[in-house]
């Protein structure tokens, strides 16, 4: 299934299980606020935002519809799942899969996803000592690593890629060929920035030409499809 398709998914299926979910841990058209150091179940809403409190353990997911989701320090969940708004996790909480249709993810230090980190629109931005296990992907927006690893694939359609602070990108680095969707302008081409010290152990794999800058100190498997490793400017300073 095309990224687009898969993504785009994910909003119809958060917003047909929350409209069929058990009032228990449901708010339809309020925020839910869950104080610092706290122990609960899943929480949903359907037009409210939700707040976490530093140290809390949530058994279970967050999810909204139309709301952003607010997670603070030392934070243990399951899934945090947004159609239109924003998810921001703190430093030193962890979560299995965090995902958003229209909207940004912003991973703070140290924080460890146990899955994938998935947007269709909107920016991914990952901090020092971050781990996510599997796969980073969006279509429209930048995609930002700093001091970050990530065990599987990172791979968007329009979005610029940046790897610094010694990054470690375990899989395959890949821009997709647009699919037709309109979703942005695909005469622009992406550019993909791979900083010192960063590392992509797989492949930088192209399927459409993009703007390619490899630092002198940078680690890469190789380039392939619509562009090789001679296509890449080679920089010295931290950043092109």
């Amino acid at each position: 299934m095309h990224k687009t398709h898969r993504i785009a998914s994910l909003g119809a299926g958060l917003v047909a299980l929350l409209l069929i979910a058990p009032a228990h841990g449901l708010s339809l058209n309020k925020s839910i606020k869950i104080e610092a150091g706290s122990q609960t179940g899943g929480q949903s809403s359907v037009n409210g935002s939700i707040t976490v409190g530093a140290g809390s353990v949530i058994d279970g997911s967050l999810s909204t519809v139309n709301g952003s989701i607010r997670v603070a320090e030392d934070v243990t969940l399951d899934d945090a799942e947004t159609v239109n708004g924003t998810i921001r996790i703190e430093s030193g909480s962890s979560a299995d899969d965090v995902s958003s249709v229209n909207g940004s993810i912003r991973l703070g230090e140290n924080v460890t996803v146990g899955g994938e980190v998935e947007v269709v629109n909107g920016k991914i931005s990952l901090d020092k000592g971050t781990t996510v296990a599997d796969g980073v992907s969006n279509v429209n927006g930048e995609i930002s690593l700093t001091g970050s690893q990530v065990g599987g694939d990172l791979s968007t359609v329009n979005g610029d890629v940046s790897l610094h602070d010694g990054s470690t990108l375990a899989g395959n680095l890949i821009v997709e060929k647009p699919g037709g969707w309109g979703w942005n302008d695909d005469k622009r081409k992406p550019k993909i920035i791979i900083g010192p010290g960063s590392k992509v152990v797989g492949r930088i794999v192209l399927e459409r030409e993009v703007e390619l800058y490899i630092s002198d100190s940078a680690e890469v498997g190789g380039v392939s499809g619509e562009m090789s490793m001679d296509d890449a400017v080679r920089f010295s300073g931290d950043r092109p």
